[in-house]
């Protein structure tokens, strides 16, 4: 046998498409069977299996376990919950790796497949050779079989142990993700006051979409927070491996203002120790960590990438923009929001400050927001190819980590090709308003020469 997926799902950091148009059950069928060999070639025998609350999860899950027990690989279901509750068992369990069956924050008809192999993320490269594994029929055989794990309770115990106080009102928004039935038992063992709302596992996403890092998708936890006067509001996306949050004021604290606050207790402990985020964030977060003892590291967007780089360079915590935050500190490096969670209402409770003090304190820039716009994907990356060939000929500052990121004495701004969507993504940082418009003229400028006009997507 053999099986070809559509080329567009074999994404840099997983596996994920639209379910019956890109993405079908043959499709997980096959990917178990390759994984297993995959697997089997390494030495592993036992695979951890866990899928988020899509509606069309609980059939790709269990074509995906039929693949892997037929490919020889004894299989841990740990049912549905969010993907750092599948990291957490591949961390604590008898297995030599997980996938977990997600559209994370896509829409409701999209879904895919997280993957780790023996302390790894499977990305890149080898998402490609998954592809041509497949198309080879390059198999393995045997007769695996599935054991119903249960890590809920083990999971929430373990996001509590060693937590150092903090009681406060606060609002959180499952999004009707699979962070749900993880946050109900949460909130119960916290300190202080805790209002949830969406935490009913609902595939659909009848209330808002799960994405928090798009502002309009806050607008029930803002409101819930401004009813309730609560201290602060935190969101999920639909898997639960991005955070949100918000201030008392409704105000949003993006991912690298979370990092700032997040970082401190971290360095107070571990003075020198690096600190990582994308090269979406602010240089106020660069400064900030540097400011008070820590090596920042730019590095690559992109949650594979980010924790390689975490385990190259021993960081004890990393952040994305797009809300992903990496503890290494007390925790095992994976992205995990309900964690991150925790650690807030630590560092808060350390500070001796209310979050909207903090935010309140936070030097002040005029930044945009992620800006993302489509560009076909066999132009994208040419696209930022082209860019970065102009900058370097006329003597720009340009940092090329991911894309082109380019200083100047307005502040910086950043155009890169999105390893998940068709779109390119730009963002800007300036002093004031004047610095921000010449920094998107000079955006729309390299748009322009490369044929691309800056027009607003979806955002997903």
């Amino acid at each position: 046998m053999t099986h070809s997926f559509d080329r567009t799902i074999l994404r840099e950091y997983d596996i994920r498409g639209i379910v019956g148009k890109t993405l079908n059950e043959a499709d997980a069928y096959a990917l178990g069977r390759t994984f297993a060999a995959l697997a089997t070639d390494e030495g592993a025998t036992r695979i951890a299996v866990g899928r988020d609350g899509r509606t069309h999860s609980p059939i790709l899950a269990a074509e995906l376990i039929r693949g892997l027990i037929e490919g020889g690989i004894n299989v841990d279901d740990i049912g549905i919950g969010p993907s750092p509750m599948l990291y957490f068992a591949v961390s604590t369990l008898s297995v030599q790796g997980g996938i977990q069956v997600t559209g994370s924050h896509n829409p409701s008809d999209y879904n895919g497949f997280k993957m780790l192999l023996n302390g790894r993320s499977v990305f890149g490269d080898e998402i490609q050779t998954i592809g041509r594994r497949a198309a080879d029929g390059d198999w393995s055989e045997g007769h695996g079989h599935v054991d119903q794990v249960d890590v809920l309770d083990t999971y929430v115990n373990r996001l509590m142990q060693g937590f150092q106080g903090g009681t406060f009102r606060i609002g959180w928004d499952a999004g009707n993700g699979a962070a749900g039935p993880a946050l109900e038992k949460l909130i119960k063992k916290l300190p202080g006051e805790h209002f949830a709302i969406h935490t009913d596992v609902d595939g659909t996403f009848p209330n808002h979409h799960p994405d928090p890092t798009v502002e309009a998708n806050l607008a029930d936890l803002k409101a819930l927070v401004a009813e309730k006067n609560l201290d602060f509001g935190i969101a999920f996306d639909g898997d639960a491996d991005r955070i949100g949050a918000i201030d008392s004021k409704g105000r949003v604290v993006w991912g690298d203002q979370l990092l700032m606050i997040l970082a401190e207790p971290v360095l107070k402990e571990m003075p020198g120790a690096t600190i990582i985020a994308d090269v979406k964030a602010s240089q106020i977060l660069f400064d900030h960590i540097a400011k008070i003892g820590g090596k920042p590291l730019m590095w690559k967007t992109g949650h594979s990438l980010i924790k390689s780089k975490m385990i190259e360079t021993a960081a004890p915590l990393a952040g994305e923009m797009s809300g992903h935050i990496f503890f290494k500190h007390r925790w095992y490096g994976f992205d995990d929001a309900l964690y991150a969670a925790v650690r807030l209402i630590e560092a808060l409770n350390a500070s001796g400050k209310s979050l909207t003090q903090i935010v309140d304190e936070m030097p002040k820039s005029i930044v945009t927001p992620e800006l993302r716009f489509p560009v076909d994907e066999s132009r994208k990356f040419a696209v930022i190819r082209e860019i970065l060939a102009r900058l370097s000929s006329n003597g720009a500052r340009v940092d090329a980590t991911d894309g082109a990121r380019v200083m100047t004495d307005d502040g910086w701004w950043l155009l890169r090709a999105s390893n998940t969507q068709d779109v390119l993504v730009a963002r800007a940082e300036a002093r004031d308003d004047a610095g921000l418009e010449r920094l998107m003229g000079q955006i729309d400028e390299q748009l322009s020469l490369s044929g691309v006009e800056r027009t607003e997507g979806d955002g997903h």
